[in-house]
Protein backbone atom coordinates (compact mmCIF):
# COMPACT_ATOMS: atom_id res chain seq x y z
CA UNK A 1 0.00 0.00 0.00
CA UNK A 2 1.33 3.40 -0.52
CA UNK A 3 2.29 5.91 2.30
CA UNK A 4 -0.73 7.88 1.46
CA UNK A 5 -3.01 5.14 1.79
CA UNK A 6 -5.37 5.22 5.33
CA UNK A 7 -7.48 2.94 7.43
CA UNK A 8 -10.29 3.24 9.43
CA UNK A 9 -9.91 0.73 12.03
CA UNK A 10 -12.78 0.66 14.78
CA UNK A 11 -12.05 -0.03 18.32
CA UNK A 12 -8.23 0.60 17.47
CA UNK A 13 -7.89 1.84 21.19
CA UNK A 14 -7.24 -1.49 22.71
CA UNK A 15 -6.91 -5.21 22.08
CA UNK A 16 -7.30 -6.53 18.78
CA UNK A 17 -7.82 -2.85 17.11
CA UNK A 18 -4.86 -1.76 18.39
CA UNK A 19 -2.53 -4.42 17.12
CA UNK A 20 -4.22 -4.20 13.65
CA UNK A 21 -3.22 -0.44 13.68
CA UNK A 22 0.28 -0.86 14.72
CA UNK A 23 0.49 -3.52 11.82
CA UNK A 24 -0.79 -1.40 9.62
CA UNK A 25 1.69 2.28 10.71
CA UNK A 26 4.33 -0.03 10.38
CA UNK A 27 3.36 -1.03 6.70
CA UNK A 28 3.04 2.71 5.78
CA UNK A 29 -0.38 2.85 6.65
CA UNK A 30 -1.96 6.15 8.60
CA UNK A 31 -4.30 4.72 11.22
CA UNK A 32 -7.51 6.54 11.82
CA UNK A 33 -8.58 5.45 14.86
CA UNK A 34 -12.58 5.31 16.03
CA UNK A 35 -13.64 4.38 19.74
CA UNK A 36 -15.72 6.06 22.71
CA UNK A 37 -13.35 6.24 25.41
CA UNK A 38 -11.03 8.87 24.87
CA UNK A 39 -8.25 8.34 27.62
CA UNK A 40 -7.33 5.06 25.75
CA UNK A 41 -7.81 6.85 22.23
CA UNK A 42 -4.59 9.21 24.09
CA UNK A 43 -3.41 6.07 25.04
CA UNK A 44 -3.14 4.39 21.90
CA UNK A 45 -1.59 7.67 20.28
CA UNK A 46 1.10 7.47 22.77
CA UNK A 47 1.96 4.16 21.81
CA UNK A 48 1.48 4.13 18.00
CA UNK A 49 3.01 8.01 17.35
CA UNK A 50 2.34 10.67 15.52
CA UNK A 51 1.15 9.81 12.40
CA UNK A 52 -1.93 7.58 13.69
CA UNK A 53 -5.50 9.37 14.58
CA UNK A 54 -8.31 9.04 16.83
CA UNK A 55 -11.78 10.24 16.47
CA UNK A 56 -14.16 9.71 19.50
CA UNK A 57 -17.53 8.38 18.40
CA UNK A 58 -19.70 5.27 18.48
CA UNK A 59 -20.00 2.68 15.57
CA UNK A 60 -24.00 2.52 15.51
CA UNK A 61 -23.73 7.07 15.15
CA UNK A 62 -23.91 7.65 11.15
CA UNK A 63 -22.50 11.09 12.23
CA UNK A 64 -19.47 9.91 14.02
CA UNK A 65 -18.64 7.31 11.54
CA UNK A 66 -18.87 9.93 9.29
CA UNK A 67 -16.16 12.48 11.03
CA UNK A 68 -13.72 9.45 11.18
CA UNK A 69 -14.36 8.77 7.17
CA UNK A 70 -13.64 12.45 6.57
CA UNK A 71 -10.44 12.50 8.66
CA UNK A 72 -9.30 9.11 6.95
CA UNK A 73 -9.73 10.89 3.46
CA UNK A 74 -8.23 14.23 4.42
CA UNK A 75 -4.96 12.52 5.20
CA UNK A 76 -4.82 10.23 2.17
CA UNK A 77 -7.27 7.93 0.14
CA UNK A 78 -9.07 5.32 2.48
CA UNK A 79 -8.17 1.69 1.03
CA UNK A 80 -8.62 -0.19 3.93
CA UNK A 81 -11.43 -0.97 7.16
CA UNK A 82 -10.97 -3.16 9.99
CA UNK A 83 -13.93 -3.37 12.42
CA UNK A 84 -13.20 -4.35 16.13
CA UNK A 85 -15.22 -2.67 17.90
CA UNK A 86 -17.99 -4.59 19.82
CA UNK A 87 -19.25 -5.74 23.23
CA UNK A 88 -19.46 -8.68 25.05
CA UNK A 89 -22.64 -9.71 26.86
CA UNK A 90 -23.24 -13.36 28.66
CA UNK A 91 -27.04 -13.63 30.19
CA UNK A 92 -29.26 -16.84 30.68
CA UNK A 93 -32.62 -16.48 28.45
CA UNK A 94 -34.28 -17.27 31.67
CA UNK A 95 -32.35 -16.64 34.77
CA UNK A 96 -32.89 -15.79 38.68
CA UNK A 97 -34.38 -12.13 38.19
CA UNK A 98 -36.35 -13.62 35.08
CA UNK A 99 -36.33 -13.73 31.31
CA UNK A 100 -33.30 -12.56 29.06
CA UNK A 101 -33.66 -8.70 28.67
CA UNK A 102 -35.43 -7.12 25.21
CA UNK A 103 -33.90 -4.16 25.77
CA UNK A 104 -30.17 -6.02 26.19
CA UNK A 105 -30.39 -8.26 23.54
CA UNK A 106 -31.31 -5.41 21.24
CA UNK A 107 -28.31 -3.16 22.60
CA UNK A 108 -26.01 -6.43 22.01
CA UNK A 109 -27.24 -6.67 18.14
CA UNK A 110 -27.20 -2.93 17.77
CA UNK A 111 -23.62 -2.73 18.99
CA UNK A 112 -21.96 -6.05 17.45
CA UNK A 113 -24.27 -6.21 13.86
CA UNK A 114 -25.83 -2.67 13.00
CA UNK A 115 -22.60 -0.96 14.35
CA UNK A 116 -20.63 -2.98 11.60
CA UNK A 117 -23.08 -2.81 8.94
CA UNK A 118 -23.24 0.81 9.57
CA UNK A 119 -19.70 1.23 9.36
CA UNK A 120 -19.38 -1.17 6.00
CA UNK A 121 -22.02 1.02 4.06
CA UNK A 122 -20.71 4.00 4.98
CA UNK A 123 -17.18 3.27 3.95
CA UNK A 124 -17.72 1.05 0.67
CA UNK A 125 -19.69 4.51 -0.27
CA UNK A 126 -16.10 6.18 -0.03
CA UNK A 127 -14.44 3.66 -1.25
CA UNK A 128 -16.34 3.32 -4.48
CA UNK A 129 -15.06 6.50 -5.60
CA UNK A 130 -11.79 5.72 -5.49
CA UNK A 131 -9.16 5.23 -8.19
CA UNK A 132 -8.51 1.05 -8.39
CA UNK A 133 -5.33 0.17 -7.94
CA UNK A 134 -4.94 -3.14 -9.35
CA UNK A 135 -7.91 -4.42 -9.98
CA UNK A 136 -9.06 -3.14 -6.06
CA UNK A 137 -10.71 -0.12 -4.44
CA UNK A 138 -10.49 -1.25 -1.00
CA UNK A 139 -11.29 -4.36 1.37
CA UNK A 140 -13.23 -4.26 4.40
CA UNK A 141 -12.15 -6.93 7.57
CA UNK A 142 -15.03 -7.70 9.89
CA UNK A 143 -14.93 -9.17 12.89
CA UNK A 144 -16.72 -11.66 14.21
CA UNK A 145 -16.21 -14.57 16.95
CA UNK A 146 -16.20 -18.29 17.63
CA UNK A 147 -20.11 -17.37 19.26
CA UNK A 148 -21.16 -16.98 16.23
CA UNK A 149 -20.64 -20.98 15.13
CA UNK A 150 -20.46 -22.08 18.95
CA UNK A 151 -22.21 -20.05 21.07
CA UNK A 152 -22.04 -21.06 24.85
CA UNK A 153 -24.98 -21.35 26.89
CA UNK A 154 -25.95 -17.55 28.10
CA UNK A 155 -24.59 -15.97 24.71
CA UNK A 156 -27.69 -15.83 22.77
CA UNK A 157 -27.45 -12.24 22.22
CA UNK A 158 -23.71 -12.10 21.57
CA UNK A 159 -23.72 -15.34 19.53
CA UNK A 160 -26.91 -13.91 17.46
CA UNK A 161 -24.90 -10.82 16.74
CA UNK A 162 -21.93 -12.57 15.40
CA UNK A 163 -23.63 -14.62 13.28
CA UNK A 164 -25.25 -11.54 11.21
CA UNK A 165 -21.32 -10.48 11.07
CA UNK A 166 -20.97 -13.84 9.38
CA UNK A 167 -23.90 -14.51 7.56
CA UNK A 168 -23.31 -10.87 5.72
CA UNK A 169 -20.17 -11.13 4.46
CA UNK A 170 -20.95 -13.32 1.50
CA UNK A 171 -23.73 -10.78 0.02
CA UNK A 172 -22.09 -8.19 0.89
CA UNK A 173 -18.98 -9.19 -1.11
CA UNK A 174 -20.60 -9.93 -4.05
CA UNK A 175 -22.65 -6.94 -4.22
CA UNK A 176 -19.34 -4.93 -3.62
CA UNK A 177 -17.50 -6.80 -6.33
CA UNK A 178 -18.53 -4.50 -8.75
CA UNK A 179 -17.26 -1.82 -7.03
CA UNK A 180 -13.78 -3.50 -6.27
CA UNK A 181 -14.30 -3.86 -2.93
CA UNK A 182 -13.54 -7.14 -0.92
CA UNK A 183 -15.13 -7.54 1.76
CA UNK A 184 -13.69 -10.32 4.56
CA UNK A 185 -14.60 -11.38 8.21
CA UNK A 186 -12.26 -12.82 10.55
CA UNK A 187 -13.46 -15.09 13.60
CA UNK A 188 -10.85 -15.11 16.37
CA UNK A 189 -10.94 -17.58 19.26
CA UNK A 190 -9.51 -16.84 22.80
CA UNK A 191 -7.20 -13.67 23.08
CA UNK A 192 -5.45 -12.20 25.41
CA UNK A 193 -7.14 -8.67 25.26
CA UNK A 194 -7.14 -6.15 28.05
CA UNK A 195 -10.72 -7.11 27.68
CA UNK A 196 -9.93 -10.70 29.75
CA UNK A 197 -6.88 -9.04 31.88
CA UNK A 198 -9.76 -9.41 35.23
CA UNK A 199 -10.76 -12.66 34.44
CA UNK A 200 -10.72 -14.97 37.69
CA UNK A 201 -8.04 -17.64 37.40
CA UNK A 202 -10.98 -20.26 37.74
CA UNK A 203 -12.58 -19.32 35.01
CA UNK A 204 -9.47 -18.58 32.59
CA UNK A 205 -8.48 -22.22 33.87
CA UNK A 206 -12.15 -23.44 32.34
CA UNK A 207 -11.41 -21.58 29.55
CA UNK A 208 -8.21 -23.28 28.59
CA UNK A 209 -9.41 -26.69 28.74
CA UNK A 210 -10.82 -25.81 25.15
CA UNK A 211 -7.36 -25.34 24.33
CA UNK A 212 -6.02 -27.25 21.41
CA UNK A 213 -2.92 -26.33 19.42
CA UNK A 214 -0.86 -24.00 20.15
CA UNK A 215 -2.16 -24.47 23.88
CA UNK A 216 -1.92 -20.74 24.72
CA UNK A 217 -4.88 -17.71 24.30
CA UNK A 218 -3.93 -15.74 20.97
CA UNK A 219 -1.36 -12.74 21.10
CA UNK A 220 -3.69 -9.77 19.35
CA UNK A 221 -0.65 -9.59 17.03
CA UNK A 222 -1.57 -13.10 16.01
CA UNK A 223 -4.88 -11.56 14.62
CA UNK A 224 -3.57 -8.52 13.06
CA UNK A 225 -0.94 -10.74 11.23
CA UNK A 226 -3.97 -12.44 9.57
CA UNK A 227 -5.43 -9.23 9.18
CA UNK A 228 -2.40 -7.90 7.57
CA UNK A 229 -2.75 -11.12 4.66
CA UNK A 230 -6.06 -10.50 4.11
CA UNK A 231 -5.55 -7.04 3.06
CA UNK A 232 -2.42 -7.71 0.81
CA UNK A 233 -4.22 -11.19 -0.54
CA UNK A 234 -6.91 -10.41 -3.49
CA UNK A 235 -8.13 -13.49 -3.78
CA UNK A 236 -9.11 -13.78 -0.35
CA UNK A 237 -12.88 -12.37 -0.55
CA UNK A 238 -16.07 -13.23 1.10
CA UNK A 239 -15.25 -15.43 3.62
CA UNK A 240 -14.97 -15.70 7.28
CA UNK A 241 -11.57 -16.83 8.42
CA UNK A 242 -11.57 -18.27 11.95
CA UNK A 243 -8.09 -18.01 13.92
CA UNK A 244 -8.60 -19.91 16.68
CA UNK A 245 -5.74 -23.04 17.33
CA UNK A 246 -8.61 -25.45 16.57
CA UNK A 247 -10.66 -24.32 20.05
CA UNK A 248 -14.08 -25.67 19.54
CA UNK A 249 -16.02 -23.94 22.41
CA UNK A 250 -17.96 -26.58 24.74
CA UNK A 251 -21.39 -26.02 26.09
CA UNK A 252 -20.90 -23.56 28.88
CA UNK A 253 -22.54 -26.19 31.20
CA UNK A 254 -19.35 -28.12 32.62
CA UNK A 255 -20.20 -26.68 35.93
CA UNK A 256 -23.96 -25.77 35.99
CA UNK A 257 -26.90 -28.35 36.07
CA UNK A 258 -29.04 -27.73 33.55
CA UNK A 259 -31.87 -27.06 36.00
CA UNK A 260 -30.27 -24.16 37.58
CA UNK A 261 -31.16 -20.93 35.63
CA UNK A 262 -28.23 -18.83 36.88
CA UNK A 263 -25.52 -18.27 34.31
CA UNK A 264 -22.73 -16.33 35.84
CA UNK A 265 -21.21 -13.53 33.57
CA UNK A 266 -18.87 -15.16 31.19
CA UNK A 267 -15.54 -13.55 29.31
CA UNK A 268 -15.85 -11.91 25.91
CA UNK A 269 -12.91 -14.08 24.78
CA UNK A 270 -13.33 -13.35 20.97
CA UNK A 271 -12.86 -9.88 20.65
CA UNK A 272 -12.36 -6.65 23.24
CA UNK A 273 -14.93 -4.55 24.17
CA UNK A 274 -13.85 -1.61 22.16
CA UNK A 275 -16.47 1.29 22.12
Amino acid sequence: MSPTTTALVTGGTSGLGLAVAERLLASGVVPVLLGRGEERGRAALETLGGRAVFVPGDVTRPEDVTGALDAAEHRGTLRAVVNCAGVPHAERVVGRSGPHSLDRFAEVVTANLVGTFNVVRLAAARMAANEPVGQERGVIVNTASLAAFEGQAGQAAYAASKGGVVSMTLPLARELAGSLIRVVTVAPGFFATPAVAAVPAAARAELDRDLVHPRRWGDPDDFAALVAHVLDNPMINGETIRVDGAVRMSSGLRHHDTRNTHHRERPDTGEASST
